[in-house]
């Protein structure tokens, strides 16, 4: 069976973008085991409340709720263990030093599957203020009403 191409994403994580000002961006591999793929396939995965975390020179990543195969055994998976991250040391070191200072995180975007291989999305993020968040609101409202009023525009001078 040929290898599957291109990206296919599993799970967002849209409540981040809303929660956090987004930073830099990086992908790192995940380690899971045979039913955790099944499942992710699956599209079974919630990214609410994870986050990453760098310890003794790894990134874990933790509290993601990858829900037991159906058809598993006894053989299935803890539904929110910790899943180790594949990254190479100098983005995990540019990390460790942007997550030190204060009150940064890295936050999980997305999980997807690029060729193949179990992907995950990090951000290096900044929680918002709620003032912050309703700034975004307002911009986000103001750019949709200027797409409405420029698409009713186009479609008048036809």
């Amino acid at each position: 069976m040929p290898r599957e191409k291109g990206r296919t994403v599993v799970a967002q994580n849209k409540k981040a973008l809303h929660d956090y000002a987004i930073g830099d961006r990086v992908e790192a591999g995940l380690v899971l085991t045979g039913t955790e793929v099944k499942s992710l396939r699956a599209g079974r995965v919630s990214l609410l409340d994870a986050f990453a975390t760098i310890d003794d020179g790894e990134a874990w990543l933790r509290n993601v709720n990858i829900p037991e195969y159906t058809f598993g055994t006894f053989h299935n998976h803890a539904a929110k263990r910790n899943r180790k991250l594949l990254l190479h040391r100098k983005e995990l070191t540019r990390l460790e030093r942007q997550v030190e200072d204060s009150g940064r995180t890295l936050i999980p975007l997305s999980i997807y599957f690029s060729d193949g291989y179990a992907k995950v999305e990090l951000a290096v993020a900044t929680g918002k203020r709620d003032w912050d968040k309703r700034q975004s609101i307002a911009a986000r409202d103001a750019q949709r009403d200027t797409d409405r009023e420029l698409a009713e525009h186009r479609r008048r001078r036809r």
